[in-house]
């Protein structure tokens, strides 16, 4: 039983450090183009452009502030809650477990550049026509696909037990 969990915990702490590193990765990429070119403005297709912005809120760039208290706390908050994830990833079942450490790559990869920048950078602009949404980066996509799916995870068991009292 513990060689099993610890084979488990062997392949969340390698999906971590591998989201950890894609993110770190496309982040150095998007910053080395604006130190060398001072801009960032790659169109990839009618939907899809490269943009660095930096953003110093949460997700999406909500609760931007300009005053490092509020920044620091924010950081605090997310170092808090990145702890909760670790320890709901620990206790979960497989998939849980999976989906929290995924959210977890995610979350530090992010938390690493408010520490290192004081800022994240974000760099994906998805669009439709004037329609823009969020400016985001690949640890968001990992930290959305993770949430997304905890909650289809729980809506899908919700109903299913719903279904079963019946």
């Amino acid at each position: 039983m513990v060689k099993k969990n610890f084979k488990n915990y062997l392949l969340y702490f390698l999906i971590v450090i591998l989201i950890f590193i894609s993110d770190r990765l496309s982040k150095l990429y998007i910053v080395n183009i604006y130190d060398n070119f001072g801009q960032v403005d790659i169109s990839i297709n009618n939907y899809i452009d490269l943009i660095l912005i930096w953003n110093k809120g949460i997700g999406f760039g909500l609760f931007s502030f300009d005053s490092s208290m509020i920044y620091n706390l924010i950081t605090f908050l997310i170092i808090t809650i990145n702890i909760v994830i670790l320890y709901f990833g620990i206790v979960s079942d497989k998939i849980r477990s999976f989906l929290f450490f995924i959210i977890l790559g995610g979350s530090l990869g992010n938390l690493f550049d408010r520490v290192y920048y004081s800022a994240v950078p974000d760099f994906i602009d998805l669009h439709y026509e004037q329609f823009h949404w969020f400016i985001f980066n690949i640890a968001d996509i990992f930290i959305t696909l993770g949430i997304i799916s905890l909650i289809i995870l729980e809506f899908k068991d919700y109903v299913f037990n719903k279904t079963n009292e019946q």
